[in-house]
């Protein structure tokens, strides 16, 4: 066998998350994603979820400081092009994980890309962030954000905007850009009613909207864990804001053109459209 020479080394992407059991969402989703865009990720626990197909049971919480450590490990040693957030779970984690970005230069100001996704419930609506912890994602983690990307039930906890058509869109947008990020991305996919799923992206002066077909599927589990980590493994490749984005955009509907029924409840979308299977 002839001798393999360097390989290169790909993009990194931090995903600082929760883990779900069932693998649909979560870091699980994260990771997946980040492979599949061909980039290596690495992982900060935020809390160990009980979940499946059908909801979330209950959830253990790391504590602050191991999760802090893991962001500081990572980036010291390995590095990262951008990181993300997702299920953060208490007030103090969340100011463990500002400290601990802020100390290693991840944030809208800082050498690595930070997206953060507010994950405060599951689809099935079971809590994932205690109700304290609302007011230190926006006092803390937003302003550190290059981009936020809420749904409509998350932008009603956060700035009370209950999001029903475009203009209540470009409204939500103005409202979580006052709270200190660099870009704002406001998902459509929860506006069920509409034939095309539009996300308004906006950095503070100009909104570009993003359409794409809905997809007609029971099957949309990790959805938006997929996109802000489709959108995490672009920046962390180099690519600006906006076109990581609208990559970001295409991949995730992609992933739920391909979902896939799993168990007796709401099934994953999937990044298996971008990976060949290679016979054993």
């Amino acid at each position: 066998m002839a001798p393999v020479g360097p390989v290169a080394a790909p993009p990194v992407a931090l995903t600082i998350a929760g883990s779900d059991s069932g693998g649909g969402a979560g870091l699980q989703a994260d990771l997946r994603t980040f492979t599949a865009c061909g980039v290596h990720g690495c992982v900060a626990v935020t809390a160990v979820t009980v979940q499946n197909s059908v909801g979330v049971s209950g959830f253990v919480e790391l504590p602050p400081e191991t999760v802090a450590a893991q962001i500081e490990a990572v980036v010291t040693d390995i590095g990262a092009g951008a990181a993300k957030t997702g299920m953060l779970a208490s007030a103090a984690i969340i100011d463990a994980i500002a400290k601990a970005c802020d100390k290693v230069g991840i944030g809208r100001t800082a050498p690595i890309p930070f997206v953060v996704d507010p994950v405060s419930a599951s689809m099935h609506g079971d809590p994932l962030l205690h109700e304290s912890a609302l007011d230190a994602l926006r006092t803390k983690l937003f302003p550190m954000a290059t981009l936020v990307t809420p749904n409509t039930d998350e932008v009603r906890l956060l700035v009370g905007v209950e999001v029903t058509d475009r203009a209540s869109q470009y409204a939500a947008a103005r409202a979580l850009y006052e709270l200190g990020p660099a870009w704002v991305l406001v998902k459509g996919g929860h506006l069920r009613h509409e034939p095309v799923c539009v996300d308004v992206l906006y950095d503070g002066s100009t909104f570009t909207e993003l359409p794409a077909p809905r997809v007609d599927t029971p099957n949309t589990h990790g959805g938006g864990d997929t996109m802000a980590s489709a959108i995490t493994a672009a920046l962390a490749g180099g690519a600006s804001l906006p076109d990581a984005v609208a990559y970001g955009k295409r991949y995730v509907t992609k992933a739920v053109q391909h979902a896939y029924p799993l168990g007796a409840g709401v099934g994953p979308v999937s990044p298996f459209w971008r990976i060949s299977p290679t016979p054993v």
